[in-house]
């Protein structure tokens, strides 16, 4: 299956008003080659097993493939991931004809917030509620498995210097 996103930073708590769930995702990566990445999460009570090829030219579009496992699975699987493991409190916030996915990660990277729109189309219209910022859609810094290995809190860091 392609699935098709785009992603952008989020501006302000706007969007926690509007959201009609919220619930904390555990995560971490078997592989992080951005050709193959392995992926498995935590939410809730279910355990997840993903895997995500290349994104294309603009990072709209990647091939993903996802089956729900058992959650003894995933918590042994997630023992196999390197740290730090990803966590993060996911909302769902229903705008216009989408639903945005907002994640306010945790841990090492504290401060970061995105949100997700999934589309049929790469051209697809969508409507930009107030909340959402800068778009960083193809940008590699923002993919969660890069967040694994290069976290939030580094990069202030290094903006510092």
């Amino acid at each position: 299956m392609i699935e098709i996103e785009r992603k952008y930073l989020v501006r302000s708590q706007g969007y926690r008003g509007e959201a009609v769930s919220k619930s904390l995702m555990v995560q971490g990566f078997l592989t992080t080659d951005p050709g193959r990445t392995v992926r498995v999460r935590i939410a809730g009570d279910k355990g997840f097993l993903t895997v995500k090829g290349p994104s294309n030219e603009s990072g709209t579009s990647r091939y993903e493939w996802e089956r729900e496992i058992p959650l003894k699975e995933a918590r042994e699987l997630m023992a196999l991931c390197p740290p730090p493991l990803m966590e993060k409190y996911r909302y769902r916030v229903p705008f216009g004809q989408h639903v945005y996915e907002v994640d306010e990660f945790l841990g090492v990277n504290q401060g970061l917030v995105v949100a997700e729109v999934e589309l049929e189309q790469e051209d697809e219209a969508i409507l930009k509620p107030d909340w959402l910022g800068k778009e960083v859609t193809g940008n590699p810094k923002y993919y969660n498995s890069q967040l694994s290995l290069n976290p939030f809190a580094t990069w202030k860091k290094e903006e510092e210097h």
